[in-house]
């Protein structure tokens, strides 16, 4: 079996539809918790009502005499576990109670009506704690930990940072504050557990069954041959089902008490407790810069907060050393550890927040210079990564900005703020730079061919909506020169071949190398044969953990530009946003409809980062308040204009073979900061706390 002598067009950077989206629409695929096996029960979990202490009773009896309850876990009876590297799963072990919300019982009944009737009414008895949900800024017992998250140092320090701001022609000094941010994907956190003669099978609404299924074997002692998770279909996730949570460790215990299958969705107005969130920051941004607003000094500096449980650390300092010129420059971490819920990965976590405050920053620094804030960013495009002194890979930022600048018609812009009005709305318009960086982790993957000339791509990749089925074929395709409905892909279950979790922007990366090397090896192993494949077919593998081990001597980043234009109603403080333009360097684009779907979501939640989205950290009780879609207002379509998302033509050959970038994330990360300069470049006031809500904006407006 031969390629065929007229390859077929390359099936890469064609606009190909998704290949499950018939699924969806007809109501075809099914989510973990559309999964019900005979005799399955319903879970309901107990959240604690104390925001530290100790569960000291547990009245599980009276629950227990009502008809259809099977079963209430708590400390008491739960199954033992072994020990967690995430402590946020080693539930029901004991009745320390670290944070409000922390679950210290779960119901399990004949239906969900039922196990939630009695889960609301599970009466526990606590002895509580003084506890301390901070502020965390000037807490005393702020510390800096060794690593943020990713693994970045704290701290970074070069040049003397103190003395050549002290000598800066021109100055910025500003601190800027966001509340935590909860993730909130529509489809909940859910899982579906049974075991069969020691075997664990779950169905997991997760990013990554491959991880999932090491955690479980870990936690339940097991041989990680004897579980299988499936995630064939997940709906959205953002980072918050980027690690195992809690539904899947519990229901698996609940199906190993009661020896039935198990399903357990958590509700909405648990996951500000425990799914993770983007921890709240207080970010001070010094720039120091010479009369030419070329930049001499650089400090960010960044505290944030962890729980008791476990530290996590948002990087928002380390985009900084990165971005800009710097030759004197101070980068830092430092948290506190409160009894709070514990904070996790949220879209883009660390670029969001951090080029949020760096971003704004310039804009202050482009207003004290009187230059044009594009200008001022191109006047300070480093010739190599400022902190590693490594070349980029490829770096289109300017590119990115000049080419933004031209379809925004940014020539066109007053620069004076507070000056376009009509009746009473103020018209403005703002810019800012974007990064992410290129990650790539270790991957296998399968590719076998059949005698009737098909292919079949196997590999554990998981399709939170980004369009990895389509995308992989799209790139199978190309490597075994064949025509892309020739290709199926299989994903989304531990029993394939293993590979990473759909995050950091580096999954297409990730499962692309290694699909492209399976096919690569099967093209040669089919062009070897003398005759037709034999009626079982050919099958070859691709493994890429050598290639992710090493370190590159390149700095490898996506780029972007954000250009917005909002109103600001003066009556009732109320933003509008009336456009929205980013322009993108992320390397080859497999998939212009997928790749346009993912920049204009992340544009859309930098919307409501900058506009809508915001949690208020009760300190009297030690939980959130905005706890449902209710209360916690993400954008809707009423909110988003017709965004415009475009890409430049990015070659980098120091990526994948594919030639690639992440494109999941970068789209929300100076979404904004491009809305908050708009809104001062509207009104004429400079506002530091995100959100920018009517109640922040109105006192500061003008009649």
């Amino acid at each position: 079996m031969c390629p065929p002598s007229t390859p077929p067009g390359p099936a890469a950077g064609t606009d190909a539809v998704r290949r499950e989206a018939r699924q969806k629409v007809t109501g075809q695929a099914r989510y973990a918790a559309e999964h019900t096996p005979p005799g399955c029960l319903h879970a309901a979990p107990v959240p604690a009502t104390v925001a530290r202490g100790r569960v000291t009773a547990v009245h599980a009896g009276e629950i227990l005499a009502r008809p259809g309850v099977h079963a209430v876990l708590s400390h008491e009876n739960a199954p033992r576990l072994k020990d967690a590297d995430d402590p946020t799963l080693s539930l029901l072990q004991d009745g320390l109670v670290p944070h409000r919300g922390w679950y210290v019982a779960l119901v399990v009944a004949d239906t969900p009506e039922d196990a939630r009737a009695a889960a609301d009414d599970l009466r526990v008895d606590y002895a509580p704690e003084e506890h301390d949900a901070g502020p965390a800024e000037d807490h005393p017992r702020l510390y800096t930990p060794e690593e943020a998250n990713g693994g970045h140092p704290a701290v970074r320090e070069r040049g003397d940072f103190d003395a050549a701001f002290a000598t800066s022609a021109v100055r910025v000094d500003a601190t800027y504050t966001m509340t935590a941010l909860h993730n909130h994907p529509m489809e909940p956190h859910a899982s579906t557990a049974w075991w069969t003669d020691g075997d664990l099978t779950v169905h997991d609404s997760s990013q990554g069954s491959t991880t999932v299924r090491g955690v479980l074997a870990r936690l339940f002692d097991l041989s990680e041959r004897r579980i299988t998770v499936d995630s064939v279909h997940v709906g959205g996730g953002f980072g918050s089902k980027g690690t195992p949570r809690p539904q899947v460790v519990l229901a698996a215990m609940a199906a190993l008490h009661t020896g039935r299958p198990v399903k357990l969705a958590l509700p909405r107005p648990h996951l500000a407790a425990v799914v993770g969130h983007r921890a709240p920051t207080v970010q001070r941004v010094r720039i120091g810069a010479d009369a030419h607003g070329v930049i001499q000094a650089l400090a960010h500096e960044v505290t944030t907060q962890t729980s008791t449980v476990k530290e996590f650390v948002e990087q928002a300092a380390v985009p900084a050393r990165t971005m800009y010129t710097s030759p004197h420059s101070r980068t830092s971490h430092r948290v506190v550890a409160l009894d709070v819920p514990t904070p996790s990965w949220m879209r883009a976590p660390g670029e969001a927040s951090g080029m949020y405050a760096l971003e704004s920053a310039m804009d202050e620094l482009a207003v004290a210079t009187g230059l044009d804030p594009v200008e001022l960013r191109l006047r300070n495009e480093p010739e190599t990564e400022p902190d590693s002194g490594r070349p980029f890979s490829s770096r289109n930022l300017a590119a990115c900005l000049r080419e933004g600048a031209r379809r925004f018609g940014w020539e066109d812009r007053d620069p004076r703020p507070g000056v376009r009005r009509s009746g009473g709305r103020l018209t403005g318009t703002g810019v800012a730079a974007a990064t992410y960086p290129y990650l790539l982790s270790p991957s296998t993957a399968t590719a076998h061919a059949a005698p009737d000339g098909t292919y079949v791509i196997r590999l554990n990749a998981t399709d939170i909506g980004t369009g990895a089925r389509t995308v992989l074929a799209q790139i199978a395709a190309d490597a075994l020169h064949a025509p892309l409905d020739a290709v199926r892909v299989e994903l989304g279950s531990s029993a394939l071949p293993d590979a990473p979790l759909a995050g950091g922007s580096s999954g297409t990366s990730s499962w692309g190398w290694a699909v492209h090397r399976a096919c690569t090896a099967l093209v040669e192993r089919l062009g070897a044969l003398t005759g037709p494949p034999p009626p079982e077919g050919v099958t070859a593998r691709g493994d890429t953990s050598e290639e992710a081990k090493k370190e590159s001597p390149y700095a490898r980043h996506a780029f972007g530009a954000h250009f917005a234009e909002v109103e600001v109603d003066t009556v009732t403080g109320e933003v509008r946003v009336s456009r929205l333009l980013g322009v993108f360097a992320a390397g080859r684009i497999l998939n212009p409809r997928t790749a346009r779907s993912q920049f204009i979501g992340g544009m859309t939640m930098g919307i409501g980062m900058a506009l809508t989205e915001g949690s208020t950290l009760d300190r009297e009780f030690g939980g959130f308040v905005e706890r449902d879609l209710a209360s916690y207002h993400v954008p809707v379509s009423a909110d988003v204009p017709s965004l415009e998302a475009h890409w430049l033509d990015e070659e980098d050959p120091h990526l994948n073979p594919m030639g690639s970038k992440g494109i999941g994330e970068i789209g929300i990360v100076g979404t904004a900061a491009a809305l908050a300069n708009a809104v001062h470049h509207a009104a004429g006031v400079r506002l530091r706390d995100l959100p920018l809500t009517p109640d922040r904006l109105l006192p500061h407006l003008p009649d």
